[in-house]
């Protein structure tokens, strides 16, 4: 499992740096596609709004991997995956709700 949490702590780490960017007003690192009905003046507050996803799934990825240094039984290893899958879940619901908000939805 300490593979496992050293594969989450880098990744945690990359989304915490891209997330600190985006909330800066680094929107170009979103694709341009999410940002078609992005209003110019809404710019900063869609980055600052997109980045709380951002962050969640950062902290949900270093979470899980301090969890997994605990051990490798059967309940660690569902606890640690559950909460993974949970801040998964919670980051797309912050992110689906901001693309909502500002541009509309996903696909429109």
């Amino acid at each position: 499992m300490v593979i496992y949490s050293v594969i989450l702590f880098v990744a945690a780490a990359l989304f915490f740096g891209l997330a600190a960017a985006v909330y800066r007003g680094n929107t170009n690192l979103i694709h341009s596609y999410h940002q078609t009905h992005v209003k110019e003046a809404d710019k900063k507050q869609y980055g600052r709004s997109f980045s709380k996803g951002l962050f969640v799934l950062a902290a949900s990825m270093a979470f899980s991997g301090i969890i997994a240094l605990f051990g490798e039984t059967v309940p660690i290893v569902m606890i640690s995956v559950g909460v993974l899958l949970a801040g998964n879940v919670a980051a797309f619901l912050v992110i689906a709700k901001v693309q909502k908000e500002f541009n509309g939805g996903f696909i429109r």
